[in-house]
């Protein structure tokens, strides 16, 4: 058993199913209906098999006859794909002041665009210090005309917001 797995005793297989009556699915895949836990052991151990319970909840639970080992062995197999193909959004941050220069705000206009084009969000900081915190709200069009101006690939994921010596806007990729 492999360390840091999701999937331990999850699954009750054998003598640990307990209930009356399970729904049977076959070593092949197919349907042998509804019968007593007891006749359902019966037949997994005829095909020297495992019987697991896989649907706890349904009514009546459901079972398979696997062989146990291979079974856990494909559910951590389906576990590590279903996280390989997880994609990590990451919050790129770009950091500017209130006087910044054209130059200055298309370079960092293209960084943000080279971001959002690789699936990142980007969170936009307007830097204040000093006398720049008294006009503050005078700068808010720096954030709004960066959002427009990225208007074709982005979209505002949360608008404009003061937090202390900062105002920040985020963007999101446009889908």
């Amino acid at each position: 058993m492999m360390e840091g797995s999701t999937i331990s005793s999850d699954y009750f297989i054998n003598e640990q199913i307990r209930d009356k009556e399970v729904r049977v699915i076959g070593a092949d895949g197919e349907q042998l209906g509804v019968m007593p836990a007891a006749e359902a052991m019966r037949l997994a151990e005829e095909a020297e098999l495992d019987l697991v319970k896989i649907a706890p909840n349904a009514k009546p639970p459901v079972c398979k006859i696997v062989d146990y080992g291979k079974f856990k062995y494909e559910q951590i197999r389906k576990e590590k794909d279903a996280r390989k193909k997880q994609k990590i959004v990451e919050i790129k941050e770009i950091r500017m002041s209130p006087n910044i220069d054209t130059n200055d705000l298309n370079t960092k206009m293209s960084a943000a665009r080279k971001f959002l084009s690789k699936g990142n969000r980007v969170k936009v900081t307007l830097r204040f210090r000093g006398r720049e915190m008294a006009h503050m709200h005078d700068s808010k069009y720096i954030l709004d005309d960066f959002a427009a101006a990225l208007s074709d690939v982005a979209v505002v994921d949360k608008p404009a917001k003061v937090e202390g010596r900062t105002m920040t806007i985020t963007l999101a990729e446009k889908k």
